[in-house]
């Protein structure tokens, strides 16, 4: 079974918005794509550069007919209400990928 790496990343105006978009995301936003099929969800902050404000969001799903499943099902409703709370001022680029590797280390 090859996993799918689903990498949507956001490019922000400015520093206000960007806390905003982080918690619109971790408040309801990935719980929801997560229950339209993604495994596995995170948040990374782009820190380096600093500049342009950047948010990448990566998600794993089992499949490359569950991430079509929910791009087709889930995603239209998801994505409108991202542009209703941020309108033109965020940016989006979407990548798909296989995932060659992942590990996580037990604390």
């Amino acid at each position: 079974m090859t996993l799918v790496s689903y990498v949507v990343t956001a490019t922000l105006p400015d520093e206000p918005l960007t806390r905003e978009y982080i918690g619109w995301l971790v408040g309801g936003h990935i719980q929801q794509v997560m229950a339209g099929g993604a495994i596995r969800a995170e948040v990374v902050r782009i820190t380096d550069p600093a500049i342009p404000w950047r948010v990448q969001t990566r998600y794993v799903f089992e499949t490359a007919a569950a991430l079509e499943r929910y791009i087709k099902e889930f995603a239209p409703a998801l994505r409108a209400e991202g542009l209703a709370k941020c309108g033109a001022r965020v940016s989006f680029v979407r990548e798909v990928g296989e995932l060659v590797f992942g590990a996580v280390e037990e604390v």
